[in-house]
């Protein structure tokens, strides 16, 4: 697990390093320690079938819709990727789907640590409950990034720009969609098998939101000022200015994406002070 969070701190570094590292590279660095962490630590909850059916899951809706947007626009608004992030499946990068998988995976745990009681199954209120938050924990994670990844990086082109620095906000919309659609679909499969007979200790936990929390301070050093265009133009013409960008996005990494995280973690202070408790007794 160190050495995943090493690899993914050193990709979160790497922005702020332009030119040393080819984009591909700096992408599959970003993506792919989640996804290994996300088979590891998925498999200890979930045992192997359930955490590869997340993948699937992910990989079947995630294409699909990304490739319907591409398409046609919907859900997410007029855009096309450009070659950046390397081979594609049809239409859309192999790496965007491998990315929904981790940080997928990632923010279906910080759901689950966030509404708390971690030993009970997946029954009543909490199969759609549960969905609603990860969706949105997963929302905040491309609210943080996307101006980025879009405007500055050039990984997609949105066609038609956007209020949000160039981005639609139908894109945030879009993106809720298909999480929620991922997560519900995930809640629904694990039914009565969710793994609450076997509780784990707060530690496992503890994994997924340092990893989010790496993932957020990502978004806020890349404020750091570095050899760029100060300007960039959307695919309107629209310009936007480049520290404008980076803030709002370190803004939002701190208030959105931090909330998130430290109300996780809050949260497993109180599931520590019960083992210890629970050990006590």
């Amino acid at each position: 697990m160190w050495l995943l969070v090493s690899l993914y701190a050193v990709a979160r570094i790497s922005q702020i390093l332009p030119g040393k590292l080819p984009m591909v590279a700096k992408v599959a660095l970003h993506v792919l320690p989640l996804l290994i962490f996300a088979l590891i630590h998925g498999a200890i909850s979930y045992r192997l079938r359930g955490i590869l059916m997340f993948f699937a899951i992910c990989f079947v809706i995630g294409n699909v819709f990304e490739n319907l947007g591409v398409a046609t626009g919907f859900p997410f608004g007029r855009y096309y990727f450009t070659d950046a992030m390397g081979p594609k499946l049809f239409q859309v990068p192999i790496l965007l789907g491998l990315a929904y998988m981790g940080m997928g995976y990632l923010s279906w745990t910080l759901g689950r640590v966030i509404l708390g009681n971690l030993r009970s199954p997946l029954v009543g209120a909490r199969v759609v409950m549960l969905p609603l938050v990860a969706a949105f924990i997963m929302v905040a994670w491309d609210f943080a990034n996307d101006p980025v990844w879009a405007n500055i990086n050039r990984l997609w082109i949105w066609r038609h720009g956007g209020a949000y620095f160039g981005v639609p906000t139908t894109n945030f919309l879009g993106w809720y969609l298909v999480v929620y659609l991922i997560y519900q679909s995930f809640a629904i499969y694990l039914g009565e098998r969710f793994p609450g007979s076997n509780p784990l200790h707060s530690s496992y936990w503890h994994w997924a939101v340092i990893f989010y929390a790496l993932s957020a301070a990502g978004n806020i050093i890349i404020v750091i000022p570095k050899p760029a265009p100060a300007i960039v133009f959307d695919a309107t013409g629209t310009p936007w200015n480049v520290s404008a960008i980076t803030g709002a996005c370190a803004v939002v990494s701190t208030f959105v994406m931090g909330a998130f995280t430290v109300i996780a973690w809050a949260r497993l202070l109180d599931q520590t002070r019960e083992e210890l408790r629970y050990r006590d007794s």
